[in-house]
């Protein structure tokens, strides 16, 4: 059952110079400022709001509302105001905030911690520093397979750009394999017909003095997957004997695996351990949000601690010199656990997304969010801005360029690297050396 909302604080407002940062549930989740008169992005359909938005939360026409997080400046040149969840790890309460009759009225569903400041992001960053962190690793320079050949990608081309790396010169140190070499969502041992050796690549990606990488979506089950049919199990339940929905993507209705059932995370140690054992070093685990979706577990966890002692369970597999990547994860309650995170959502080859929901892909919500989220990076992890994609197809490039440039981040190309026309190596050069940051 949800908490109800108390009051928090009633604060005055100039309305029409304020503005309100929303801090969405997880890195999909729109996030950033507003003015008051504006009407912040929302899911557009069901689907959505279970995948990329905080499952189960719906937000009254009219009010701001950010998870864990919601800062607000008056506009009257009185401090800038941000109440904040106490312990993110175990609780992260909704902070909302409707204006009425020239005051912002405030309210939470559980503990918040008022701060003050002087501007929203460095208020933000004040409050990511209270949270006492370890300062993240540089991160390495990537190149990635999705953005050009998503799921249809092959070992051939893993082949092809890795030589092209070379002709090049591109400073590039980790090749990542991303969505596509699996069998299905869950049997992430089991090859897709498309390559023939998983530890061969990583052997030839490791001959040209490169690291290894590769992607996982470790909480999500294909129901058509030999995981699900031989271990119903170890998935995520309803309270009504079925299983947890995870939201539809890859045309399926997906599940979640349960990594409190010892033999699940016996399961998940393993993949991870034979993918480190294998000679990866580069671990981008993606649709995160699985993890703390609600649920009837073998343990009676709750789940944001389900969650985090899920994504301990992967770095302690993977080692603590692997390097580790979240996406689509639930952002506040996931301090301390990575090296880097995704703090937008998915970057595209053009700029809209679609039906002007700003969780799904596209450039436009992929910099509205990161800006937003400008303040996370070297104080909770390395920001990741999403790809690089410097091709001729690419709508905007420039500006798309510019973006990942000046967020400081993790940089990483996708493309077809023989794909690049003159700007295209030269950018991706630049950017990848750090070269103007």
């Amino acid at each position: 059952m949800p908490h109800p909302f108390t009051p928090v604080a009633s604060v005055p407002v100039d309305v029409r110079t304020a503005r309100v940062h929303e801090e969405g549930w997880q890195s999909w989740s729109p996030s950033g400022a507003y003015a008051l008169g504006d009407k912040p992005y929302r899911p557009t359909n069901g689907n959505w709001a279970t995948v990329c938005y905080r499952p189960g939360v719906t937000v009254p026409e009219g009010a701001f509302q950010g998870e864990g997080l919601l800062a607000l400046d008056p506009g009257d040149g009185s401090p800038v105001r941000l109440w904040a969840a106490v312990d993110p790890a175990s609780e992260v309460p909704s902070v909302r905030l409707t204006v009425e009759e020239g005051r912002a009225e405030v309210s939470a569903d559980g503990s918040v911690k008022e701060w003050t400041g002087t501007d929203i992001q460095s208020l933000l960053a004040s409050w990511a520093e209270s949270l006492d962190v370890a300062p993240p690793r540089p991160a390495p320079t990537v190149w990635c397979s999705w953005y050009e050949y998503f799921t249809a990608v092959t070992e051939d081309d893993i082949h092809e750009n890795l030589r092209a790396m070379d002709t090049l010169d591109l400073p590039i140190d980790v090749v990542q394999i991303d969505d596509g070499y699996q069998k299905a969502l869950g049997d992430w041992l089991t090859l897709s017909g498309r390559f023939r050796s998983r530890e061969g690549i990583a052997d030839a990606i490791r001959a040209r003095g490169r690291r290894a990488g590769i992607w996982t979506a470790p909480f999500l089950v294909d129901p058509a997957s030999d995981l699900a049919t031989e271990h119903p199990d170890w998935l995520v339940h309803d309270t009504d004997g079925g299983f947890t929905h995870a939201g539809r993507n890859w045309g399926h209705d997906l599940r979640v695996l349960d990594t409190t059932h010892p033999e699940a995370a016996a399961y998940l140690t393993q993949v991870f351990s034979t993918f480190r054992s294998e000679g990866y070093d580069y671990f981008k685990v993606d649709f995160l949000y699985a993890g703390a979706l609600e649920g009837v577990r073998h343990s009676s966890a709750d789940t944001l601690t389900a969650y985090r002692e899920g994504i301990s369970l992967i770095r302690e597999a993977i080692g603590p010199d692997a390097y580790l990547l979240g996406c689509g994860a639930p952002l506040l309650a996931s301090a301390g656990l990575f090296d880097a995170m995704r703090v937008s959502p998915d970057t595209a080859p053009h700029r809209r997304p679609e039906a002007d929901d700003y969780s799904q892909p596209g450039q436009d919500p992929a910099e509205f969010t990161g800006v937003g989220r400008q303040w996370q990076h070297g104080r909770l992890w390395v920001n990741d801005p999403d790809c690089l994609m410097a091709r001729p197809a690419v709508e905007t490039r420039e500006r798309w360029a510019a973006h990942v440039e000046a967020t400081g981040g993790l940089t990483a190309s996708s493309d077809r690297l023989l794909s690049l026309d003159e700007w295209g190596v030269r950018t991706t050069r630049r950017l990848l050396s750090g070269a103007g940051r």
